[in-house]
């Protein structure tokens, strides 16, 4: 048997997300047989001690204290980025520019306009590149991607979208970095509604108009001393500005005709992870909720009267995207099988010379919609996503 091609990995960032893509890569050929074998060759953070912790850890070969130094390694192909959001933009196009490939947490940048330099690097460099949006790899969001595609649906009028959490309710919560716009960019809205706008883009189409809102409800927070994960500790009474939303709303218009609205917040009581949307066609409807992931709710208008209604589907089927490669049926996977059908995908289209979906050109689009929401909420008007960006040509065969 010819020896696979391997993937040499150097990934910097080791905490959340860092855990969830190591997984994914140890995990890939246990379920899939990849023609690309991912090698976990070294891991980089700031902090030694944690980081050759997390290397132990996550079983990966070697570690870094400074990402400069593992991109100039020649044992690295790829680099994984899953740092915060300010340093995605200068690892992503140091990366490119020494030839590496590169796979970046979301969403790609701080702003429209890194986003679009990064896109740039990796094209201009002829390196493949992607960027995690997990969501669109559950087994239901991929057969309601095929429901849609096969006209089961048909026309589409309605999405209507809400991710829901309540992690940062207490008013004494810390200032992480996810409530730093120097380090996120955003709020809520870059990371929550990041997520449904790729899920709207990849279902429904692309955004044509949109108007919103971002409000912030806790204007002041105690610094924080430590965090990891979503967590924090405070480190004094002393207090810093909430410069980033809390909660996002916003609705849209959608090129191919169909309307939308979104709301994301991280000030939701009793919602944990509350990924959800709904829509509504000339023929049917489908639902999803991230906390029943295995599930697809839809319904038919042809059904006979009587029985029609919204059915639930366990897409735990082998005839359900990625599902025949886990369990029997019937057999729930979880959130982190989502990532191994994402990295599944990374390795096909190293393999195969190509980009795949949701690659660079996604983020930028979706960055796109993110900073029209915000220049809606400063002028209180509709803003057309053309006028925020030139249309890009998709730089992927899928």
């Amino acid at each position: 048997m010819a020896e696979k091609k391997q993937l040499r990995i150097g990934m910097v960032g080791y905490k959340f997300m860092g855990r969830a893509h190591s997984h994914a890569y140890r995990d890939a050929a246990f379920y899939f047989d990849p023609q690309v074998e991912p090698v976990l060759q070294a891991i980089c953070g700031r902090n030694e001690e944690k980081v050759k912790e997390a290397a132990e850890k996550f079983g990966w070969n070697s570690y870094e204290t400074d990402w400069r130094e593992l991109i100039k390694r020649d044992d690295i192909d790829l680099i994984d980025i899953v740092t915060p959001n300010n340093n995605h933009a200068e690892i992503a196009i140091a990366a490119a520019e020494a030839g590496k490939h590169v796979f970046c947490e979301k969403p790609l940048a701080l702003t429209l306009e890194q986003s679009q330099r990064m896109l740039e690097a990796v094209e201009k460099n002829k390196v493949l590149h992607m960027i995690n949006h997990n969501y669109r790899f559950a087994p239901a969001i991929q057969f309601a991607k095929k429901l849609i595609e096969d006209g089961r649906l048909g026309k589409i009028y309605h999405i209507r979208a809400t991710y829901l959490q309540d992690w940062i309710m207490d008013p004494q919560f810390p200032l992480v970095w996810r409530l730093n716009k120097d380090v996120s960019g955003s709020g809520s809205h870059g990371d929550l509604a990041a997520h449904s706008i790729d899920l709207a883009r990849f279902l429904v189409g692309e955004f044509k108009e949109v108007t919103g809102i971002l409000e912030t409800f806790i204007k002041q927070r105690p610094l924080v001393e430590d965090s990891d994960g979503l967590s924090g500790t405070a480190s004094s009474d002393e207090v810093g500005d909430v410069k980033v939303d809390d909660a996002s709303v916003f609705i849209a218009r959608f090129t191919n005709g169909a309307i939308g609205t979104f709301e994301a917040t991280r000030f939701a009581g009793g919602n944990r992870n509350g990924n959800r949307f709904e829509i509504n066609g000339e023929k049917g409807s489908i639902r999803w909720d991230v906390e029943h992931m295995n599930n697809l709710e839809v319904y038919f208008h042809d059904d006979e009267p009587g029985i029609q209604g919204f059915r639930t589907i366990t897409c735990t089927e082998e005839i359900h995207p990625y599902a025949g490669a886990y369990w029997p049926a019937g057999h729930i996977i979880g959130y982190e099988h989502t990532f191994i059908n994402l990295v599944m995908e990374l390795l096909n289209g190293i393999e195969q010379g190509y980009s795949p979906s949701p690659n660079f050109y996604d983020g930028v689009k979706n960055q796109a919609v993110l900073e029209a929401v915000e220049q809606s909420s400063q002028t209180k008007q509709w803003v057309d996503i053309s006028d925020v960006i030139q249309n890009l040509e998709p730089v992927t065969k899928k």
